[in-house]
Parts: structure tokens; sequence; C-alpha cells
């Protein structure tokens, strides 16, 4: 049977634990397990870093919500990202990715994989062409996409890409922390693996640090598992419990984030204080209509360009009072930040800068008009 998203949310991998019934999955606080002989370990499980029921939950319910075989946890969304690379790729190798990527997935590229070997090339994910020309035929490993990107919200057309990076003898990896699965489900557009910080909007509430990728083959997902295990930066069960019990509301936290998002994102595209907003679900966005294509609903997620420059954005993000100041975004609570010189501040001075007159809002769930007027103050 196939069931919604909200079904799966609360459901898959989640079955009643067989001893007591609980209707939640426990928290398996173990670091090792009794085995019933020399060589037979009880269910498979031996030593937490290589299996933990609490984790094994949630990976299920991972792979389910985006559509593929194997899921697996992380213990941050950087952690799934390395495991990711040096599963697939090789020194020498080559990465595309893009141009206005998050600021520690490009701080992971060039303070650490190039070191090891592995060249990139930063491309404007939401011009096809320009994707296809910055592959290396032969070398390059990975196309990697954001979409929304962070911090400027570009679109990329992931099945286009898809074509593409299959053309050029690459994976397509879509990192799909912004939309959620429940906006977005890139292995039905053709990705091969789905990235997550899990930190974000599955966890829900500001309260867990986690990252997981979703695997459309299963081979590429048991390659993936093996590395998981041999690098080991996998969540604990605490972590992996807390992200659960936040996916079990991800619909209906994501349908007030967008709801409460769309009204702000008009609201200040007429703000005379406001030179530019930056949001998907915006007819005036150049990627409205993929995003339309590709995604339920627009996101939480607003950038906006302060009209009266990057003293007024700081200002702004120094005024508001209930949208905190602060890095990380997806939690119920809504936060602002000045990228350029916050989470963005490792891109300072390369390719991948961002304005400095950028303001990134992560909306909340709070009642509307009241982050409403909040804005209208921080505004000046």
């Amino acid at each position: 049977m196939n069931h919604g998203f909200d079904t799966l949310a609360i459901h898959a991998g989640q079955d009643p634990e067989a001893r007591t019934g609980a209707v939640i999955p426990p928290i398996y606080q173990t670091s090792t397990y009794a085995q019933d002989a020399v060589g037979a370990p009880r269910q498979g499980y031996e030593y937490s870093r290589s299996g933990n029921p609490t984790r094994d939950a949630l990976q299920e319910c991972l792979a389910a919500l985006e559509g593929g075989p194997v899921g697996l946890a992380f213990a941050s969304g950087l952690a799934a990202e390395d495991a990711l690379l040096r599963t697939v790729c090789k020194p020498g190798d080559h990465v595309v990715i893009p141009d206005d990527a998050y600021g520690g997935t490009y701080r992971l590229f060039a303070k650490v994989a190039e070191r090891w070997g592995l060249a990139y090339t930063p491309a404007k994910v939401s011009d096809v062409d320009a994707v296809r020309a910055a592959i290396r035929p032969g070398a390059t490993r990975i196309v990697w996409l954001e979409t929304p990107t962070n911090p400027l919200l570009g679109i990329a057309d992931i099945a286009a890409l898809a074509a593409v990076a299959h053309d050029g003898g690459a994976l397509l990896v879509v990192d799909n922390t912004f939309a959620s699965p429940y906006l977005q489900q890139p292995i039905a557009f053709g990705a091969d693996v789905v990235v997550h910080s899990t930190t974000k909007y599955v966890g829900g509430h500001s309260d867990v640090v986690g990252g997981a990728l979703v695997a459309a083959d299963r081979t590429l997902g048991e390659e993936l598992r093996y590395h998981q295990n041999a690098m080991g930066a996998v969540n604990g069960p605490f972590d992996a419990w807390l992200t659960l019990r936040g996916i079990k509301t991800l619909g209906v936290r994501m349908d007030r984030h967008c709801d409460n998002a769309e009204r702000i994102a008009a609201y200040l595209d007429g703000h005379a204080k406001v030179a530019q907003v930056i949001y998907p679900g915006l007819p005036s966005h150049p990627g409205h209509e993929v995003a339309a294509k590709q995604m339920r609903r627009f996101g939480g997620m607003i950038s906006f360009r302060a009209a009266g420059g990057e003293e007024h954005a700081v200002e702004i993000c120094n005024r508001a009072k209930l949208f905190v100041l602060a890095e990380s975004l997806g939690g119920v609570e809504s936060l602002i930040e000045h990228p350029g010189r916050m989470t963005h501040a490792s891109a300072a001075g390369s390719p991948l800068e961002v304005p400095g007159d950028l303001v990134r809002l992560s909306v909340g769930i709070e009642t509307v008009d009241d982050l409403l007027a909040d804005l209208e103050q921080a505004l000046g």
C-alpha cells in the first residue's frame, strides 16, 4: 500500500516496540550488545557505531520520505557530505558545486577536500548550460546542487541537471535541506543522492544536530553505509530519537512555514526600504516556474537586499526582536542573519562571496502579524 507523506512521517520505521507495545521507538542508549554466540550477534547488532535500533528507525523513515531504498543518519550535515565525497570520489576527481553554496559546504571543498586532491568548480546551478560547461569529461564525479540555494535562493532544474550529469558520467547530488522532503523529493526527478542537514526543517525544533544521505540506488547506498561505519560520524541514539520526533510534524510545520513566508515576502516586496526580495514563490523570481514544477510549495526561507546597503542590513538584523539573530534555520522560531558576516563568512573573497546588503530570514511558525510588526520596526 502506498501511504501519504504524513502517514510515512509518523509510521515508517516506527512500528510499536515488540516487547512492550510502546508506540514510540525506544532510545537504545547503549554502546554494545550481548551476542547469542561467537559470531552470532542478535538481530545483527554488535556495536552502536555499526548499528543502533533508534538510528535504524530514523534511517528507514528518511528513506521512505525521500523515496530511496537506503537512508543513513550522521552526526551533522557536513559529516554526511564528507562521507559521501570520500565514498564516491578519489584524489584527482572533480565536482561541480553551486556558485552560492552553503558556506560550510564551500569550506569543506576549499579547505579540506581540495587539500586531499579533489578539484571543484563553482557554477550557476540555475543555468543548465553553465553546469554543462563546468563538467570535465572523465574527471567530474558529482554535480552538486542546492535548490533552493543558500542564501540566494536560486532554483536548479533537477530533472534537466540529472540528464546533464548522467550524460557527463557524473552523479547528481541534491542538498534538499532548504526544501525538506515534504516540499521536494529530488530522487523522483533523477537525483542519485539526497543530502540533508536534519538539524534544520527535518528536526525542526533547534534542539538537535544531524545529517542524512538517501541513495536512489541500493548498491551505492550500501557503499555509503560501509563508509558511514568505517568513518564513524554517526548520530547518537538520543539525537536520532529527537529527529524522529521532529519528523512526525514535518508536513504540518512546513505548511505553516510556507503560509507565513508567503505573507512576509509579499510585504517586503512592496517596502520602500527593501531593494530586492528573493523568494521562489514570487512570480518575479527567475526560478519561479521551475520551483512550481518540482516543489509542493515554496518554503520558509526568504532573502532580501536592504535599500540602505550593508550597514542598513546589519542594523536590521540587530534591531529585530521576535526574529532571533542567530545562524541555522528551519526551526519553529523565526531567525534573522547577515550571511556575509555569519553563515557565509568563510566564502568572503571567493567566487561564492555573498552581497553585503543581504539579509536572510528563516520564517518560523509564529503568528504572522507579530512577525510582520517586528520586521516593520527593524527596517526602520
